[in-house]
């Protein structure tokens, strides 16, 4: 347990007994001790502190001797030292306790938060031509090649999240009907219902990183699991312990977008109307295809790209918010700075993504801002590393960060941020996992 003392001073308790399986997390002495893969991640770590001990907060950290939720304190070297090992190109210093979430939007100039007509329908433009372009691929490549295909196709299909995204945030245009109908259109060949979607990811924006409130990606906590019955618990471990995680917006989209008893009185119009336009796609779009092309038609110009789709945006996401050493907090102890500046990962993908997808990767100073425009989003984003760098968590897409994500980033503990889900006893899943994905491709 760690409790923060008034006068600078943090006391550390630590079971005699205790003993580290991952590079993620002590483990507590009543488990069994088991070697993992990951170890050489990060130096196992010594006994933290006895019962009694005080230990300054502004002392120095190693690596031989923190938590993951120290991280942010480690000095600079070893800050380096475990970036590299965990697929960061940099882990953000602590940012301090009096820094406000104002005080660092007053640093962003200006000018990145002016909306733009012509940038942001050339948006639009660009992806139903690219869209356009995906149809074509698909109807010419042969089979072999409807992989590329559909890979292309899944990520202009993103744009279409992206321009309704930034609808949804009132960053598209001046006049809100116009975002409305906008949001509405782009968000249909999705079956994305727009309004539900505004509401819920509006929810998320203020209370990222939130261990309860914040509705778009969140740890599972411990009493959760205590109520899951073996089917559940083999679906949800499935699902959000393995790659397949890359698709778990889907139960996202299913769980949250089209339960009315989710919203409001004065919510549930607009509601009916979004859903009301989804259903209207099924039901003239998807004959339209099937009529046109036959079901194997509607599988490979509808079915695989929106399943492309759906993995751009797990992937995006997971990544942002997800990493062992991004603490998600009870909201009594929640920081908005710390959780939109350094609580946000930055990500780089091949720019032929981050082009279709309109730079939806470039996610901090959209966390710090909402209201900013996707095509300023990397102005901000040199703003914020020109202020704020040494804060700021960044990574090249790699698949070392996404094992870590996959294999250990599952349970929220109060200690140590996450713990897998077989943090009790080994799971053949997991351990599969740490032994077969690869580190970095």
């Amino acid at each position: 347990m760690s409790v923060a003392g008034g006068c600078g001073f943090r006391i550390v308790l630590v079971p005699p007994l205790a003993f580290r399986r991952s590079p993620l997390a002590f483990r507590r002495s009543t488990f069994a001790a088991r070697p993992s893969p990951l170890a050489s991640l990060v130096p196992t770590r010594t006994l933290l502190f006895q019962a009694t001990t005080r230990v300054n907060a502004a002392a120095p950290i190693s690596l031989e001797n923190f938590t993951m939720v120290d991280a942010g304190r480690l000095p600079d070297e070893d800050r380096a030292a475990l970036a590299e090992r965990m697929g960061y190109r940099q882990i953000g210093k602590e940012l301090p306790d009096n820094v406000t979430l104002q005080d660092i939007i007053r640093t962003l100039p200006e000018e990145v938060f002016e909306v733009n007509d012509v940038k942001a329908w050339s948006a639009v433009l660009l992806t139903l031509t690219s869209v356009a372009a995906s149809v074509f691929f698909i109807a010419v490549s042969p089979w072999y090649l409807l992989p590329l295909a559909w890979a292309f196709a899944s990520a202009a299909w993103t744009g279409f999240f992206v321009v309704g995204h930034d609808c949804g945030h009132r960053s598209f245009s001046k006049n809100k009907l116009v975002e409305d109908i906008v949001g509405t259109l782009m968000f249909m060949p999705l079956i994305y219902p727009f309004e539900p979607w505004r509401i819920k990811h509006n929810q998320h924006h203020a209370h990222t990183n939130k261990l309860v409130e914040d509705t778009a990606w969140h740890p599972v906590q411990k009493k959760e699991m205590s109520k899951w019955s073996p089917a559940m618990a083999a679906v949800y471990k499935t699902f959000l312990g393995s790659p397949l995680k890359l698709w778990a917006s889907i139960g996202h989209w299913a769980i949250w977008h089209f339960d009315l008893s989710k919203y409001s009185e004065n919510q549930k119009p607009r509601v009916i109307i979004s859903i009301a336009a989804c259903v209207a796609f099924m039901a003239i779009g998807w004959p339209l295809i099937i009529n046109a092309t036959g079901w194997a038609g509607f599988f490979k110009f509808w079915v695989m790209p929106w399943l492309g789709y759906h993995f751009w945006m797990s992937t995006f996401t997971v990544i942002h918010h997800t990493a062992p050493f991004i603490p998600f907090k009870d909201a009594k102890d929640w920081n908005a700075a710390k959780a939109q500046l350094s609580g946000t990962v930055h990500c780089d993908f091949p720019r032929w993504v981050e082009i279709l997808c309109h730079d939806i990767s470039v996610h901090v100073p959209h966390h710090v801002n909402s209201k900013i425009p996707w095509y300023n989003l990397r102005a901000a984003t040199d703003s914020l590393r020109a202020n704020w760098g040494e804060h700021m968590t960044e990574a090249t897409f790699n698949w070392r960060m996404m094992k870590n994500i996959f294999t250990e980033c599952h349970v929220y503990d109060e200690q140590e941020n996450y713990v897998p889900f077989d943090f009790e006893k080994s799971e053949p899943l997991f351990e599969l996992q740490r032994k077969t994905l690869p580190n970095s491709m």
